[in-house]
């Protein structure tokens, strides 16, 4: 019997040290590959964001771009031809609008949701607006008439929809800069 506690013994003192060595060398390299996970996580997110924020800076360019282009008095400097009925400006100018918001449309992907839902409303606000001025007039009048009057109204807003999509966009940019 003393034998075999004189064996087990010496199993016992091999073991502990070994044991020891191994949770303090596990210990150690987890610790270790722990701080590595976290710095590729931090270099990648870095690199994430070098490329990711002049994409989101151009979207916000491209929606300020984009609201300065269907602002009405700007669209119908572009649009309004001479021999345009109202029906015509009317058509042409929610066309203009539309094009260019098909165009910008996938700056989507780079900016808030809030924002996109403003930059929508304004889109919807503008074509409203003409469509509820030309509502007044007949259609085969003029198109300079329906121009006039939008001109007319916007001069009694202060603020129109675009205004408020240029100062979210605006904000927004702000925000990712600093």
């Amino acid at each position: 019997m003393s034998e075999f506690l004189s064996f087990l013994l010496e199993i016992i003192k091999l073991t502990i040290p070994g044991l020891l060595v191994f949770f303090t060398t596990y210990y150690l390299l987890r610790q270790y590959l722990s701080g590595q996970l976290a710095l590729k996580q931090s270099e990648s997110r870095q690199s994430q964001q070098q490329t990711t924020i002049p994409l989101r800076l151009q979207a916000y360019e491209r929606l300020s771009l984009f609201c300065e282009r269907i602002a009405l008095p700007n669209l119908l400097l572009r649009v309004r031809k001479d021999g345009m009925t109202v029906a015509d400006l009317k058509l042409s100018l929610i066309l203009a609008i539309q094009m260019e918001y098909e165009h910008n449309i996938t700056q989507q992907v780079y900016v808030s949701q809030q924002l996109w839902q403003i930059i929508k409303i304004a889109r919807d606000n503008t074509v409203g607006f003409v469509s509820a001025v030309a509502e007044n007039l007949d259609h085969k009048a003029d198109g300079r008439e329906l121009a006039g009057l939008i001109l007319r109204h916007l001069a009694n807003e202060d603020t129109t929809g675009l205004d408020t999509a240029l100062m979210a966009v605006g904000k927004e940019a702000g925000a990712l800069l600093g």
